[in-house]
């Protein structure tokens, strides 16, 4: 049988403090590889793998933002 328990209001804040920071190194990540694939752009080299890990950090971001909003739903919960 599995019990169902209820949300650590500390812990999840903390666990929200951590998303937090994650969103901010990810999407600071995305705009330094974004610059970088413009770079690369304007001076005629190959941007394929730089386009590849964009969409990568992008991909991740994407999940870092639906991790934070699992953590704000159990804070709603609460």
């Amino acid at each position: 049988m599995l019990l169902a328990t209820m949300p650590d209001p500390h812990y999840e804040c903390e666990q929200l403090a951590l998303a937090n920071r994650h969103i901010a190194e990810g999407e600071e990540r995305l705009a330094k590889q974004r610059h970088l694939v413009e770079q690369m752009a304007e001076k005629g080299q190959g941007t394929a793998e730089a386009k590849r890990m964009l969409r990568d950090f992008e991909a991740v971001l994407e999940q870092f933002y639906i991790h934070r909003q699992l953590i704000l739903d159990a804070l709603a919960r609460g």
